[in-house]
């Protein structure tokens, strides 16, 4: 199978290092090491290295199982939890674009 490389934008890519970051100091914080998170995980120790690394070609579920494991999985509901610029749109009505009624003959 061929892999396309993930290319993220400059912001995208800081975000994700440092979503890589606090997972590491969330690990240390629990005084877990790699090898014992990426067994909990299911997954290698490479793998949890990539993540930590905040490497986008890792699958966002293998993100989520790290993040059970460390039990911050609650963490993840707040991606997209609170959409301001799509309330304003939807507030605004500039989303839903209203077709005209049918004519009856």
């Amino acid at each position: 199978m061929n892999s396309k490389a993930t290319i993220l934008l400059p912001t995208a890519a800081k975000i994700l290092a440092q979503l890589g970051e606090d997972i590491r100091l969330a690990r240390l914080r629990r005084k877990l090491s790699a090898e014992q998170v990426a067994e909990r995980a299911d997954i290698s120790r490479t793998t949890l290295w990539l993540i930590e690394k905040g490497t986008p070609s890792v699958a966002m579920g293998t993100y989520l199982q790290v993040l059970f494991v460390l039990g911050l999985e609650k963490n993840f509901l707040n991606l997209a939890n609170d959409d301001i610029l799509g309330r304003k749109l939807q507030d605004a009505d500039l989303l839903v674009k209203r077709r005209a009624s049918r004519k009856t003959k």
